[in-house]
């Protein structure tokens, strides 16, 4: 099976679950590649039903402060994408079982190889690939390596993508639609963008992909509302924050993400 269609095989047991994919976003290699590993095992057991990966990179101009701490503090510690790649198999085998989309910023991968990065994700277990500053005008050449290796290729929209844009990225991405739920970077928020639900029904209405959404997603209350909404919520400076707070951060990680899935239950 592909990742593309297990990331299909799990939106559509959600749906028959009558409730939307808990999909966390944590930093590889945060607070240590050692710790960070036990934290991601624990938030899959906990209820995720998909994790994105996150690969630090030093630029990171969609994040908020909390997840440049996280990928600072791994850069730190020498975190690089040969080392998000063997942490990913890692976690393979260790018996991870739910798909699992690295999320990282271009330059990183031209280092390393577009065409090597895509070969050696999908070796690694990755299901999918979230790149955020690739523009859609840039895209076949990773479209086309992803296609050959089974990975999804996740396009994001933001509430200010043009209409037609919008049918576009819907048109071409795979796995899902992310759906940024604010104009701005990432990061806890203390309410939910008002526009949400018509920015949703807008993403709806031209595309029939499985529909996620992320940023300033903070507490169980808020995913409970985005849930009802979307295919898919994503929480990530969040679930990091917690784990920065905590002296034991494997457990309130693995607590914080059981409530979060606990909100996301059938009513």
């Amino acid at each position: 099976m592909t990742g593309i269609e297990r990331m299909a095989t799990l939106f559509r047991t959600c749906r028959a679950q009558r409730r939307a994919a808990l999909m966390p976003y944590f930093t590889l290699g945060y607070p240590d590649p050692s710790l960070s590993l036990e934290i991601i095992m624990a938030i899959a057991q906990a209820g995720a039903d998909l994790l994105e990966l996150g690969i630090p990179f030093s630029d990171p101009l969609a994040d908020g402060p909390t997840i440049q701490h996280s990928t600072q503090v791994a850069l730190e510690q020498g975190m690089c994408v040969e080392r998000a790649l063997e942490m990913t198999a890692v976690l393979r085998q260790r018996g991870l079982t739910q798909p699992l989309v690295l999320m990282g910023y271009l330059n990183p991968a031209l280092a390393y190889g577009l065409g090597r990065f895509v070969r050696d994700a999908a070796q690694a277990g990755a299901d999918g690939l979230i790149l955020p500053d690739l523009p859609l005008e840039e895209a076949a050449e990773a479209e086309m390596l992803c296609r050959n290796s089974g990975l999804a290729l996740v396009f994001l929209a933001s509430p200010n993508t043009p209409p037609d844009r919008l049918k576009r990225l819907g048109e071409r991405t795979t796995g899902f639609l992310y759906l940024v739920s604010l104009t701005g970077v990432t990061g806890a928020r203390q309410t939910l963008p008002p526009d949400l639900s018509a920015f949703v029904e807008r993403a709806r209405a031209v595309t029939d992909k499985p529909l996620a959404v992320g940023f300033g997603i903070a507490t169980p209350e808020q995913a409970r509302q985005v849930g009802r909404l979307a295919d898919g919520v994503i929480v990530g400076s969040a679930l990091i924050e917690v784990v920065r707070q905590s002296e034991t951060p494997v457990a309130h990680a693995a607590r914080f993400v059981s409530a979060l899935r606990a909100a996301l239950a059938p009513s």
